[in-house]
């Protein structure tokens, strides 16, 4: 290789650095104006290979790749764009064989949640989650449409009992993750049915890291009319 070829690769390799380092952009498809109760939640989905950090503050995104091959966007979509002061925020982890970790929460971030991504295996992996918010201020959009009419709440033709579920499934999965078990599978989820308790999920899982396998139950405080997971109690078995 000539001097001058031997400049021209070394540049790209250092744009490619700086393009990395800069991250891909993308902004959120926004599929809705909120709830009327000042919920909202932005879905994520990527394909990683090695690491990666995603950034996402209002309605942009910006995807960095930390190492291995480039990280790609498969999917960003939210209700509405998340505002800059959240009155709560849930980080919820979803799909992927790897850790997936929020790292800056919003609320102490000047409305910026970063969650990075550790992919341990080659190849690409699809990795989903959830930025979860409700109330807030300083965010640029208008409150949402008023809450749906009487009617569709849980049961026939309202709020799926099923989504409640995934929620509280969703909720354990991102705190036993946090915890430092990546692998969680779950033995029961079900509402529960006991006099009194109405609006609560509960069941049991077990998280796993490396050789090690816990046992846990849990129980969710879930509104059913809007599927916000209120509270998550998580505890050894």
């Amino acid at each position: 290789m000539n001097r001058q070829a031997f400049i021209v690769a070394s540049v790209l390799v250092v744009l490619v650095h700086l393009l990395s380092a800069a991250g891909v952009s993308r902004r959120a498809t926004i599929t809705g104006r909120g709830s009327g109760n000042g919920n909202g939640k932005c879905t994520i989905e990527v394909n990683v290979d090695g690491a990666a950090e995603v950034e996402i503050s209002g309605d942009t995104g910006q995807l960095r790749t930390l190492s291995g091959r480039e990280a790609v966007w498969r999917r960003f979509q939210c209700n509405a764009p998340m505002p800059r002061s959240p009155g709560d925020f849930r980080f919820v982890g979803a799909d992927g064989r790897g850790k997936v970790q929020l790292l800056r929460d919003p609320r102490n971030n000047g409305g910026r949640a970063v969650v990075r991504i550790d992919d341990p295996k080659g190849g690409r992996e699809g990795y989903t989650f959830d930025l979860q918010w409700r109330g807030g201020g300083g965010g640029d959009w208008a409150p949402g449409p008023p809450p749906p009419p009487p009617g569709r709440g849980p049961g026939p033709g309202g709020f799926p009992m099923s989504r409640a579920v995934q929620g509280c499934r969703d909720s354990v999965t991102a705190k036993l993750n946090q915890s430092g078990y990546p692998y969680v599978t779950f033995e029961s989820a079900v509402p529960d049915n006991n006099p009194g308790r109405h609006g609560r999920v509960i069941g049991s899982a077990t998280g796993r890291r490396r050789l090690e396998s816990t046992q846990f139950s849990f129980s969710c405080s879930v509104d059913y009319a809007s599927g916000w997971v209120r509270s998550i109690d998580v505890r050894l078995q």
